[in-house]
């Protein structure tokens, strides 16, 4: 027997998020009809992770965080409650990955990058060393995508703070771009649209749009690391 996909994202209290990662959590199950896929939160919306394999009665189960970074929520929170279930695992985050610099760069074009702008990126942060480190990688992995510097910017728990990070890359005569290294819309999208940059990529889940096959590859993955 397969072990239950358990998708475990932040939550939200944004309708488009929710949506958003809803439509993920469905493109998967529809990418693995032999697989049954389970939505849990470990904030804001319910059911948490606990709920979701105290559902399950004992079947094996493999959480799969939907987050871009391993922070508290995976070696705390997720951790945590694989413990209590025998049988229940944890998957890497689905960060750092080449493939999510990919769709940030795609981002970045739909945007309407130009070859003068000044690209720094937004990041949620963490208190987990580690997880800013991945954030940085995938700056550098977009930099390299992109032909010219990127700068991680954090939007809580780690340093330069991202309205900072703007600040600090304005250059007379040029655009600062922000590209939204987020999953979805909600607190952390709409702080990033504040942070005083010329141009605001979306995150990279829409309410209005399919997952894209990258990220629903990644969950994939992850699932079966």
């Amino acid at each position: 027997m397969l072990p239950v996909l358990v998708a475990a994202s932040h939550g939200t209290a944004s309708p488009e998020g929710q949506c958003a990662v809803a439509g993920l959590v469905e493109a998967v199950a529809r990418r693995r009809p032999d697989v049954e896929v389970r939505a849990a939160f470990v904030d804001v919306q319910q059911p948490d992770p606990a709920a979701v394999l105290e559902e399950l009665d004992g079947r094996p189960a493999r959480l799969v965080p939907l987050l871009l970074s391993a922070g508290y929520h995976v070696f705390v929170d997720l951790t945590e409650a694989a413990r209590a279930v025998p049988g229940t695992t944890v998957a890497g985050a689905l960060g750092p990955d080449p493939r999510l610099a990919e769709l940030l760069r795609g981002r970045l074009e739909r945007a309407g990058l130009r070859p003068d702008d000044v690209v720094v990126l937004a990041a949620a942060g963490s208190s987990q060393a580690s997880a800013v480190d991945d954030c940085r990688r995938i700056a550098a992995e977009l930099a390299r995508l992109i032909g010219r510097p990127v700068t991680a910017g954090f939007l809580s728990a780690a340093e330069p703070r991202l309205d900072d990070a703007v600040a600090a890359a304005r250059v007379e005569g040029r655009r600062v771009v922000v590209a939204t290294y987020l999953l979805a819309p909600g607190f952390f999208a709409d702080l990033a649209a504040r942070a005083g940059a010329d141009v605001v990529t979306e995150p990279l889940l829409l309410s209005d749009e399919p997952a894209a096959g990258a990220l629903v590859d990644i969950v994939v993955d992850r699932y079966l690391s």
